[in-house]
């Protein structure tokens, strides 16, 4: 199925769908006229005397020196080619894919001044699964992702690199086994494809999409644990999260408790305990997760009008017949927004690690078997498993750190602020990795700390969530080679696999 898009509008949901499936995207019709328009006036503008940036000028620093229309053709592949100098890894083909469909969602608005010709080139190039090979380290997120972009546009043009039916060829190639032509690019055109934000939002929306799923895991899990170490759901009230107001919160609060509802360990437990209150990271679960949720929801919102823009430069004002130079492609809201989210996904992974350092700590763990080994002293049960978790959690506050308070001047001091979102948003990567490490042992201490409890058993939701964990995870009776458990217990984790089984959802 096509997933048509509408410049200006398109949603979260249309986004994540790019983002996980291989299907054609297309821009809506209505995109065409003013794409069109702009297009015409550009053209214009390139036969004319005036200096125009980006039309008939240098780039940068080279701005004032003024370029014959005839070198017009030339300048705009010269600009494409000498800025393919991206370094690194390659970026993953979904997030590629969902990169191409946000520069289409850009130039859609008819503020660019490219021709029609080049939106459908990109459309076919993502209906034909031909998807540039973009280095991800280069781009300092101002003037946009040039380096990211411009190797995505190399391949537009037949040069650079592509990954097509599952290898790796030269950019020509893989057009003209896909059944496409390269495009030469006319006025301005280079530079609308290279300028702009669409690597860093498309590299922070693919986090947002991955830390949502590990969150809705993350309620499965801290509600295992609050069973595991038999803790009270009399912070999860609805009454106590009503009164502080905040969305997040009570939303965490009313899943987690749904998740509890008619756990037999809970019930075993409600008269009688002695323990007044349970720690923080069992009480405060709806706050600290909540927050968290309400700061990805925050920045989800700006991802998703930032995936809407126009982030070019210079901008054709169709309205005025004008092309007016302007700052749009510096990424300083992407940067927050990656901040915000590295904070979030740090800070769930902190109180998710010390509900593990809970469950093994027999002080702490209302009579659970030291480290959950049933034969602890001979077996050391989950205790190195927990300081995975502490050594995964300190890495994930180092890489928390702001990438958007730091600056460097480039291009001889004209581009002197620059916003860093690009690797700030490719840290994501790592750290929700880290997270779903974290979540994973939770998960293997958690399902065994409630069999602890037997024959009392956890809710209905819990029960069949720590079955789908069982499948693929033995309990743990004697000590044994511990790295494949929490691969496969990461691998349920990353997938959404416990959410799933449990039933729980949550709206971003």
């Amino acid at each position: 199925m096509t997933i048509k898009l509408k410049p200006g509008s398109t949603d979260l949901g249309t986004l994540a769908r790019i983002w996980h499936k291989i299907c054609p995207v297309k821009l809506s019709a209505e995109a065409h006229p003013a794409i069109a328009a702009s297009a015409k006036i550009v053209a214009k503008a390139a036969q004319g005397e005036i200096a125009i940036y980006g039309i008939n000028t240098g780039f940068g620093k080279l701005a004032s020196i003024k370029i014959p229309t005839e070198d017009t053709a030339q300048l705009q592949r010269n600009l494409v080619l000498s800025h393919c100098c991206g370094v690194g890894e390659a970026l993953e083909p979904a997030t590629t894919r969902l990169m191409m469909a946000l520069k289409l969602l850009s130039l859609g608005r008819g503020a660019s001044g490219v021709r029609l010709d080049v939106c459908s080139l990109l459309e076919g190039m993502i209906a034909a699964s031909v998807l540039p090979v973009v280095p991800t380290q280069g781009s300092v997120g101002a003037s946009g992702d040039l380096a990211p972009l411009a190797h995505m546009a190399a391949v537009m043009i037949g040069a650079g690199e592509a990954k097509f039916n599952g290898q790796v060829m030269g950019g020509g190639e893989a057009l003209k086994k896909a059944g496409l032509k390269p495009i030469t690019l006319k006025a301005k055109e280079g530079l609308a494809l290279l300028n702009g934000t669409q690597f860093s939002t498309a590299c922070a929306l693919a986090s947002v999409f991955t830390s949502w799923r590990l969150i809705e895991v993350c309620l499965v899990t801290s509600a295992l644990t609050t069973d595991a170490i038999m803790g009270s759901t009399a912070p999860l009230r609805s009454e106590i999260h009503a009164l502080r107001g905040h969305k997040g919160e009570i939303d965490v609060a009313d899943a987690m408790s749904k998740l509890l509802n008619g756990s037999a360990i809970r019930e075993s437990h409600r008269l009688g305990d002695t323990r007044v209150q349970d720690p923080y990271c069992i009480r405060c679960q709806p706050q600290v997760t909540g927050a968290a949720v309400d700061l990805i929801r925050f920045a989800a919102r700006t991802l998703e009008i930032e995936a809407n823009a126009v982030t070019d430069n210079p901008l054709v004002l169709t309205d005025t017949n004008d092309i007016v130079s302007g700052g749009n492609f510096h990424a300083e809201p992407v940067a927050f927004a990656v901040d915000q989210i590295a904070m979030a996904i740090s800070e769930i992974g902190a109180i998710a690690q010390r509900r593990v350092a809970l469950m093994v700590d027999p002080t702490l763990s209302f009579d659970l078997p030291a480290f959950l080994s049933p034969k602890p002293g001979i077996n050391s049960g989950f205790m190195i498993a927990e300081v995975t978790t502490a050594a995964l959690m300190s890495e994930n506050k180092h890489l928390a750190h702001p990438c958007s308070i730091d600056s460097t001047p480039t291009s001889a001091n004209q581009e002197d602020h620059v916003s860093m979102a690009a690797h700030g948003a490719r840290r994501l990567t790592r750290m929700n990795e880290n997270l779903a490490v974290i979540l994973a042992v939770e998960a293997m201490c958690a399902v065994q700390g409630v069999e602890e409890r037997a024959p009392l058993r956890t809710s209905e939701a819990l029960q069949k969530a720590a079955e789908r964990f069982r499948e693929d995870i033995a309990r743990l009776e004697e000590d044994r080679y511990m790295a494949d458990d929490i691969k496969a217990a990461t691998r349920l984790t990353t997938t959404g696999a416990l959410a799933t089984a449990s039933g729980v959802k949550l709206t971003l």
